[in-house]
């Protein structure tokens, strides 16, 4: 007898299918791939998307790009995720990482749900510019349009002050409900240290600020999904443009990974052309990062940190100086466990534009 046969009992049908123990459920599970494509376009963070609307009015929210993992074509999770995004974008994906298994059993929810249950494996990837070719229904869209309150780089988002903590501060001195899962702090407080109230800005917790406005049923998800709190209010606004599924919350995950992991690791040249100036950088790491970054003090970082190479040539600007041409310094990787951009956030609105 195997340590499984001793750890998995499993009683069978005289065909051999496994049945379910008196009192207990078959389990019904289908594993889905689910992939946040990021590139910059434009000068802003975008997501690629695919349409999930089979009729004609085209107003189904959009979906990332997924499909069920089947062991017999795809050996590994990856290469399943990477078939799928070909066959529904047209895309080949390089920079890959796995971020989070999203299991709820509401995720998929709809009247009467009692189909098989999904747990989706997401993944983030990264793409360049040149090579950021939506194809078949797949199209591109800004990050900060489905999560408008995360872009600080004008100053604090007008959403947040007219829209978001008004409401978080009435939802939070209201009676909780019988029933509601005990948690290590209490609703106020949670409240200000996701947005900031009570401690600085910390522009990782992308993912926290969004799971606090879902239990609060301040956003569009938490109503479709029926969740008791979304019932309380009227008259909502929409803050920001909802996804089909959870997977705006897989887009939230992707973003508070991207932003922690470019502080310790130099991903964000996966994003970057094979030659950019140095404001060009500070542009990419400030939009993913939705602050603003003080210009002298990032190249300073920069330089001594010794993530860049000149490449010998400029490049000409409108209205002043041509700029110095700057390269990944690849052999960065081989001198230092951790280099990435040790940038310190400031969410105070730009006040110049210089070159």
């Amino acid at each position: 007898m195997t340590p499984e046969d001793l750890l998995i009992r499993e009683n069978k049908a005289p065909d051999g299918r496994p049945t379910a123990a008196p009192g207990e459920e078959t389990a019904a599970v289908e594993i889905g791939l689910n992939a946040a494509i990021v590139s910059m376009i434009c000068g802003e963070p975008q997501i690629l998307t695919v349409s999930t609307d089979s009729g004609a009015n085209g107003d189904s929210p959009p979906a990332l790009p997924f499909g069920l993992f089947t062991p017999r074509k795809h050996r590994t999770l990856e290469i399943g995720l990477r078939d799928w995004v070909k066959d529904q974008t047209g895309a080949d994906l390089g920079y890959v990482e796995q971020l989070y298994t999203f299991g709820d059993r509401g995720r998929h929810a709809h009247p009467g749900d009692e189909g098989m249950h999904v747990v989706s494996i997401g993944y983030l990837a990264l793409t360049r510019n040149e090579e950021a070719r939506a194809g078949g229904g797949a199209h591109w869209s800004a990050w900060y349009r489905h999560l408008p309150w995360e872009d600080w780089r004008n100053g604090k988002p007008q959403i947040l002050t007219q829209e978001i903590e008004p409401r978080l501060e009435e939802w939070a001195h209201r009676r909780e409900s019988a029933g509601t899962p005990r948690r290590p702090l209490a609703r106020r407080d949670r409240l200000r240290m996701c947005f900031g109230q009570s401690v600085p800005w910390d522009d990782e917790k992308v993912l926290d600020r969004y799971e606090l406005l879902y239990e609060a049923g301040l956003i569009a998800e938490a109503a479709r999904d029926g969740r008791d709190a979304a019932r309380a209010w009227s008259d909502l606004p929409q803050l920001g443009r909802p996804m089909m599924f959870d997977h705006r919350r897989i887009l939230a995950t992707a973003m508070s990974r991207l932003r922690g992991k470019l502080k310790y690791r130099p991903v964000i040249f996966e994003l970057m052309s094979e030659t950019f100036t140095l404001l060009d950088l500070q542009r990419v790491v400030e939009a993913i990062l939705g602050s603003y970054l003080h210009k002298q003090n990032f190249r300073r970082l920069v330089e001594n940190a010794g993530l860049v190479e000149l490449t010998g040539q400029q490049v000409s600007r409108t209205g002043g100086r041509p700029a110095r041409l700057y390269r990944f310094r690849k052999s960065v990787l081989l001198e230092r466990p951790a280099p990435g951009f040790r940038v310190r956030v400031q969410n105070i609105a730009r006040t110049n534009s210089g070159a």
